[in-house]
């Protein structure tokens, strides 16, 4: 079965997720949908200074929106910071140093971005890292667990409240086509029980986020979820993490601005807005999160699991002045009983 998924998301790929793939499926986008200006809403895009986060923060700058740039290297921060005001002219962009991989200093972010802003309209939840042996952080948490999951839920989870006393509010995360190859494993979040391999570690994360996004759609309507594969994609990150990969797909690899094309239009477009919360998209269109025949589907009760760990694995985080007190009505994370994702 593994071989069998592999194979057909190779094979799909070849077709789709390259810069000939992205060639094709760009004659059918309306140029319209990105004709927009977004002038007063505010943007939060992780992993801002390279690669897709970059691409897409430049690309809403030029559409006149207040940009706040999460990065972990300042001075790789502070210079697309420069790149971007000065190409797009628009000096409403924001640097926040933060490493996504320290959960607890994720919660502590969420917290103080909530006392200095009113509204947040779009959080695009970008970061990502693929790390090839197991590596824990200061929590005991796998690192690629603990950047890809863990730390995009805490952040996601923690600014809900201020997303939802915004106009047209919007959560877009960028997954991967790799998840398309991985079951949700309830069992092994962080990769414990076989033998380690980072690119299938990333790809279980990727699903982990589709899961999250459809859970997050369900239980807030107001906001709207999105989960996108940006194609493969010629970033530094890839260069590193898959170097023979990036070798070997070369010039066939898309663009930076290729690939946050979607991304862009998920954020902005109205067409985007009028999609049902919750979905998978490749190149501006709705598509399956599962191979056919491939066995990837989850149950409710798998998923009912994965949630209830998630919370709990976010729980201790909590200072305890922050913590609810026992006669408190507050309650922690919420979610809800999921159907077969």
């Amino acid at each position: 079965m593994s071989l069998y998924r592999t194979t057909l998301w190779f094979l799909n790929g070849i077709h789709h997720y390259t810069r000939k793939g992205f060639e094709a499926a760009s004659k059918d986008f309306n140029p319209l949908h990105l004709d927009v200006s977004v002038v007063g809403r505010s943007f939060m895009v992780t992993g801002a200074n390279s690669g897709i986060g970059r691409a897409t923060a430049m690309v809403i700058a030029k559409k006149g929106g207040t940009v706040h740039m999460v990065c972990r290297d300042k001075d790789k921060a502070e210079q697309a910071r420069v790149d971007i005001v000065n190409d797009s002219g628009n000096t409403e962009v924001y640097v926040h140093i933060l490493d996504m991989s320290e959960t607890q200093k994720v919660w502590e972010f969420a917290e103080d971005f909530k006392k200095k802003h009113s509204s947040l309209n779009v959080l695009i939840n970008n970061a990502g890292c693929m790390v090839h042996q197991r590596e824990v952080n200061t929590e005991g948490l796998e690192k690629n667990f603990a950047t890809n999951t863990m730390g995009m839920y805490v952040l996601t989870q923690s600014l809900i409240p201020l997303l939802l006393k915004s106009r047209d509010p919007r959560v877009i995360t960028v997954s991967s086509g790799g998840m398309l190859v991985q079951k949700l494993r309830v069992d092994d979040l962080q990769s414990e029980m076989d033998n380690f391999d980072g690119t299938m570690v990333y790809a279980q994360n990727k699903r982990q986020q589709v899961v999250l996004t459809r859970q997050w759609a369900k239980v807030h309507p107001a906001i709207h979820f999105s989960v996108m594969h940006p194609g493969w994609v010629d970033t530094p990150a890839v260069s590193k993490s898959m170097p023979q990969f990036h070798q070997m797909m070369g010039e066939r690899l898309r663009t930076a601005e290729q690939g946050a094309d979607t991304v862009v239009w998920l954020a902005v477009s109205r067409a985007a807005a009028r999609t049902r919360s919750g979905q998978f998209f490749q190149d501006r269109k709705a598509i399956p999160a599962h191979l056919p025949l491939a066995w990837t589907h989850s149950s409710a009760q798998e998923v009912e699991s994965f949630m209830t760990q998630l919370e709990e694995l976010a729980r201790p985080i909590q200072s305890p002045i922050q913590n609810p007190e026992p006669n408190s009505s507050s309650s922690p994370v919420e979610s809800a009983l999921p159907e077969i994702v």
